[in-house]
């Protein structure tokens, strides 16, 4: 075999190599990108499902206390780990304004409405 063949294969073999190397390191960068943007948006929402219920005239304390109650009444003696406000519907008229929760408790996802019915917040069917 000549030597330049050799040469030949010999760069192309490390290319490829290269590129390989490139693409793994890529996609375990974009992989942590994703989550740090997944969280970021995370909490983006979260300021600003805070911020529309605060300009709404509600509370966002009093409705993260009025949905603490609310399923720790319908699950007894599980607490929830967090408490996320996820949506807030803001209908006509202060009997169909909604409220929705995400739970986290005992390592499950619960979703959890809760609607006006008076000055105060119930838990209300989906």
């Amino acid at each position: 075999m000549d030597t330049w063949l050799i040469i030949v294969i010999v760069v192309f073999v490390l290319l490829d190599l290269l590129a390989i190397g490139g693409w793994i390191a890529t996609r375990r960068r974009t992989r942590a990108g994703d989550a740090a943007l997944l969280a970021t948006v995370a909490s983006v929402n979260d300021a600003l499902a805070a911020a529309h219920a605060a300009d709404k005239g509600w509370e966002p304390a009093r409705l993260q206390e009025a949905a603490r109650e609310a399923f720790t009444s319908a699950h007894p003696g599980v607490e929830p780990e967090t408490l996320q406000l996820v949506h807030v519907d803001d209908r006509p008229g202060i009997a169909n304004d909604r409220a929705i929760f995400k739970v986290v408790a005992a390592g499950a996802e619960h979703e959890l409405v809760l609607g006006r019915e008076g000055d105060g917040w119930v838990t209300v069917e989906a």
